[in-house]
């Protein structure tokens, strides 16, 4: 299999450690693409015409994305215990945690764009840093229960997301007021899968 691919992009890394968690690194073929919201990439859109990463091209020629999609496929490979649980309860927890995850990411990747501009809205860095902290204080308290769950989904994206906060607002310590989620981060940070996939900001 294919993957377009970005040492940078904390969704492809969310699809990253899936692929490592559930030992299929050999499976997958990582091919650099930069995909940059103000410049559509010719080659990649020949795959995904949203010209987004990351985009899984299968052994048939059949394409996948985005990561949520992409991560589910992988789950059904190998023999290691399942990321997405198949109890419902269970399951439902598992993917709520990851769309709180997947927004957070989409929300600091977004105030990221709007702070490179030549003149940033003072109204929309406002909006996100009052939803920033709004989920960092959610996450503090949800903290134990995600720290208990079996690892699955969910906990890699919030954790690529609260990873994200460190390699992008490195500046900004969210440590300090929120030391239950910080401590559970530690421990994630810790996990083969993680450390393997450390985000590098290459040209």
């Amino acid at each position: 299999m294919k993957l377009h691919w970005s040492p940078r992009s904390p969704f492809v890394r969310k699809v990253m450690i899936v692929v490592h968690e559930r030992g299929l690194v050999d499976r997958i073929t990582c091919v650099r693409t930069v995909a940059a919201m103000t410049k559509p990439h010719a080659e990649l859109m020949e795959d995904n015409p949203l010209s987004k990463i990351p985009t899984l091209v299968l052994d048939d020629g059949g394409v996948l994305y985005d990561s949520a999609v992409i991560c589910e496929y992988l789950d059904a490979f190998g023999g290691a215990p399942k990321l997405f649980p198949a109890e419902p309860k269970a399951r439902f927890e598992a993917l709520r945690r990851q769309a709180l995850g997947d927004g957070f990411l989409d929300m600091l990747v977004t105030l990221r764009n709007e702070r490179e501009r030549a003149h940033p809205s003072e109204v929309h860095m406002a909006s996100s840093a009052v939803r920033t902290a709004a989920v960092l204080q959610s996450l503090d308290r949800e903290a134990d229960a995600l720290g208990a769950a079996p690892f699955g989904i969910g906990h890699i994206a919030i954790g690529c997301a609260l990873s994200y906060l460190d390699f992008r607002y490195a500046k900004d310590d969210w440590r300090k007021d929120h030391p239950l989620i910080a401590r559970w981060h530690t421990t994630f940070a810790a996990r083969p899968s993680v450390r393997a996939t450390e985000p590098v900001d290459d040209s």
